[in-house]
């Protein structure tokens, strides 16, 4: 379930039946930009027949965002093994976001980084060609990507555009302004909603809303108009915000830790079950106040280290290096994860009078306490875990990824505006 990088909404055919009730945009009490479509009993309505040379492959039938067949000639696409099909962009973008792909997840690859990055990326699986040579001579050139929809019975899914620009630095003025008159807010909120995709369980039924509805969106209607993804129609589901928090903090660590790569029009995709677990597993068993972020300056996050026309051929070069240096930074990330906060806390535990010596009755009390904290924080874990296995959070399109020397200040910036939203979401249904 991936959106391409265009800014072209699409939804899951649908009959229209008219605009559900926004959120005023503040233009005189007039709703917000929107368009809602409804599907009826939870079944989109049939794509439009792919081309013969698709060899079995049909239209992704629940795309929220980017280009969809039928609408143009180009889209994204559903392999007869269910995997999702992107097909390349032209030069430099679709080179580029396949040589992004191809490093991440070679087979040599030993960076930390990348290796814990995979975790939140889709699954990729190379390239597929529509040629019936299996080559690009005479047919157009796919990313391979898995489908991580596909182990849910009425996913819901949620793209989200991350940055605090929908443009990289090496565009033309003329798409800077274009992107920037778009959505003006997007500089200072840090996200736009691109599209969702919404299953209202009281009348089973999905909801779509395209690109318009994000772009309605103001700060007065943000949290509203978000915390709409989490309603079924019969409240809000805070087990599945709860776990987009944590899964937000997840992607959060890993761009705090990392200074070598920089993300502009990339995109989280959110999915989640829309069945309740009575419902779910009735259904399988038929089966066969936001808080204030600091000022940054808007060129704060541009530090792309290298030109455009070098930048895939770079990241591949560095990946072909000796491993000589990979295995420094592994080692390096040992140590890191020796010297983690967690540690020293619980060597603090281990020596309460700070000199390793205690009375037999004061370690048995500490021992009785440290086992309590130990089991209450493996129960807190497992929950948060299971949770969480519940929602899927990727990051996908990455057709303007660089290189860079310096932290992703705009992707982290419209994380942690992001995740004070869903907080505020969170905190205000309790």
């Amino acid at each position: 379930m991936l959106s391409a990088s265009s800014d072209e909404a699409v939804l899951s055919g649908a009959e229209k039946t008219g605009p559900d009730p926004q959120p005023s945009d503040g233009s005189g009490g007039q709703p917000g930009a929107t368009a809602l479509l409804r599907e009826p009993h939870g079944q989109p309505s049939p794509p439009p027949l792919p081309p013969p040379h698709m060899n079995g492959c049909v239209p992704l039938p629940h795309q929220v965002a980017g280009h969809r067949f039928g609408v143009r000639e180009t889209g994204i696409f559903q392999h007869p093994d269910g995997d999702v099909l992107k097909q390349l962009q032209p030069p430099p973008r679709g080179p580029r976001e396949m040589c992004f792909y191809d490093t991440v997840y070679a087979e040599d690859c030993r960076d930390p980084r990348l290796l814990e990055l995979r975790s939140h990326l889709p699954k990729y699986h190379g390239t597929w060609s529509s040629s019936p040579d299996d080559g690009p001579a005479g047919g157009d050139l796919y990313l391979k990507l898995e489908d991580v929809t596909r182990r849910f019975v009425k996913p819901c899914i949620m793209d989200v555009k991350l940055g605090r620009r929908g443009y990289d630095p090496f565009d033309s003025r003329e798409k800077r302004e274009r992107q920037i008159r778009k959505y003006p807010l997007m500089e200072e909120i840090g996200f736009r909603v691109l599209g969702m995709r919404v299953y209202e369980a009281t009348g089973d039924a999905f909801h779509s809303y395209d690109k318009r509805y994000g772009i309605g969106l103001v700060k007065d209607t943000l949290r509203d108009g978000l915390a709409r993804f989490f309603n079924n129609g019969a409240g809000l589901r805070k087990d599945v915000v709860s776990a987009g928090v944590g899964r937000v903090r997840r992607v959060l660590g890993w761009f705090e830790s990392q200074r070598q790569l920089v993300f502009y029009s990339s995109s989280l995709l959110f999915v989640y079950e829309g069945l309740l677990p009575s419902s779910l597993s009735l259904s399988l068993s038929s089966l066969p106040s936001i808080p204030s972020i600091g000022p940054a300056s808007p060129e704060a996050d541009i530090r792309v280290a290298v030109p455009l026309d070098r930048g895939p051929a770079t990241m591949c070069a560095n990946r072909r290096k000796g491993d000589a240096a990979s295995n420094v930074v592994v080692a390096a990330a040992s140590s890191e994860e020796d010297d983690s906060p967690r540690k020293h806390a619980a060597g603090r535990r281990s020596r309460p009078n700070e000199n390793g010596i205690r009375s037999p009755q004061e370690g048995r009390s500490v021992q009785g306490i440290g086992e309590t904290e130990r089991r209450a924080t493996r129960r807190d874990k497992d929950k948060q875990t299971k949770e969480e296995k519940e929602v899927e959070v990727r990051m996908i399109d990455f057709a303007h990824v660089f290189p860079s020397d310096s932290h992703d200040h705009g992707y982290i910036y419209g994380l942690k505006h992001l995740l004070a939203v869903l907080e505020q979401i969170l905190h205000e249904s309790s």
